[in-house]
């Protein structure tokens, strides 16, 4: 692929265009890269106080008992947002493996066989969670398998 950076002080903003004769994966991969906003996420912790998290910051998204549930390092955090909204705003770091849970894919350990054909996937916190079969061929695909 050509690349090509184009530096001026008349650019106020930075802007990226694409030329293609189709939309590959690669492409595609690309374009959810750029077109991510970088737009932190708010949670409350403590059920009073709310909070600023980056999506660097943030290990696993989670509904647990129709509350979304945002997990970091150490600490969790609920949210007002459903799960596809927070999907959709933290971008292509983070990856669905079940109805129920998003992942941060930069925070895998180790994953494991788990029943009926699933994987048990653990994250560097400590938190763990199965990546459903309906979500396997994508999580398997990412990870070249």
């Amino acid at each position: 692929m050509k690349v090509s950076v184009d530096i001026s002080p008349e650019y106020k903003e930075p802007c990226a265009v694409i030329h293609t004769d189709k939309v590959t994966e690669e492409i595609q991969r690309m374009i959810d890269i750029f077109s991510v906003s970088e737009a932190p996420i708010t949670a409350l912790q403590n059920e009073e106080d709310i909070v600023v998290l980056q999506s660097k910051e943030i290990y696993m998204v989670r509904v647990e008992d129709g509350d979304t549930v945002i997990y970091g390092e150490k600490n969790k955090y609920r949210s007002r947002k459903r799960l596809y909204e927070l999907g959709a705003q933290l971008g292509s770091q983070f990856m669905q493996i079940s109805k129920t849970t998003l992942v941060n894919l930069s925070y895998m350990d180790s994953i494991e066989p788990g029943f009926s054909g699933t994987l048990l996937l653990k994250l560097r916190n400590g938190c763990k969670d199965y990546v459903s079969r309906t979500y396997l061929p994508a999580f398997k695909k990412y990870l070249g398998l």
